[in-house]
């Protein structure tokens, strides 16, 4: 289950806070395949058209995986948010995707 922080933006600024240091970019990266029994569920809900709910919950889980990796990179760094945050995923091997979560760590202070 996914973290959620709400210190974490996908824009450049928090309204309310104001950044004092940048720690740079922090990642988190989760590389997952696909089961041989979840490619033949995917295949049978695949006859009947509309969403692949098995995909969709890997998808999810990939998502969230890095998403919490990330924040365990900006935690270790001392950020208390990422702003910028993003996500990537690359198909590295047929079934096998990489999923990546990057924003810049910051530590930011409420405006007085």
């Amino acid at each position: 289950m996914s973290q959620t922080h709400p210190l974490t933006t996908t824009t450049f600024e928090i309204p309310g806070y104001r950044v004092v240091r940048s720690f740079g970019v922090v990642r988190g990266i989760i590389v997952r395949s696909r089961s041989l029994i979840g490619n033949i569920g995917a295949g049978i809900q695949s006859l009947f058209g509309g969403n692949i709910s098995i995909y969709t919950e890997l998808c999810e889980r990939a998502r969230g995986d890095a998403y919490n990796l990330m924040l365990q990179h900006a935690g270790q760094l001392g950020a208390n948010a990422v702003i910028g945050m993003r996500y990537d995923a690359t198909e590295v091997a047929q079934g096998i995707t990489e999923v990546l979560c990057y924003g810049t760590a910051v530590s930011v202070e409420p405006l007085r």
